[in-house]
C-alpha cells in the first residue's frame, strides 16, 4: 500500500507541472514580410513555497507575444531570450525577456 501511495505522489508531482512548448520558427521567405523594428516583451512567473507555480508555464509564450505586440507585428525574427531570477522568503521569481526583430506578413 505504501508503494502505491508513493507512486501516486511521484506521478502527480511529475505530471502536474506541464506546459505547452513554445516553437520559435524562422521559416519565413525574404520579401514576404515588412520589418517593423526591434521589439521587446517580458513576463514573470513565480514558484510559491517552491512548489506552487503561478504564471510559470506561460511566461515564455507571454513574453514572446508581448514582444510581437510591442510593434504591432505578426512574428519575431532572431529572438534573444534572457532570464533573471529573484528570491523572497516564500517564493522564487523568474522574469523572462525576449527581444528581436518584429515583422508583419504581407497579404
Amino acid at each position: 500500500m505504501k508503494k502505491i501511495l508513493m507512486l501516486l505522489i511521484v506521478l502527480s508531482l511529475t505530471y502536474g507541472c506541464a506546459s505547452t512548448p513554445l516553437q520559435l520558427t524562422n521559416n519565413v521567405e525574404k520579401g514576404s514580410y515588412d520589418i517593423l523594428g526591434e521589439g521587446e516583451g517580458s513576463a514573470t512567473g513565480i514558484m510559491l513555497f517552491d512548489i506552487i507555480p503561478i504564471g510559470q508555464n506561460t511566461r515564455f509564450k507571454d513574453a514572446y507575444q508581448r514582444a510581437v505586440e510591442s510593434k504591432g507585428g505578426d512574428a519575431l525574427l532572431n529572438p534573444v531570450i534572457t532570464e533573471d531570477w529573484f528570491w523572497a522568503y516564500i517564493l522564487n521569481g523568474y522574469k523572462t525577456t525576449i527581444k528581436g526583430t518584429v515583422i508583419k506578413y504581407r497579404n
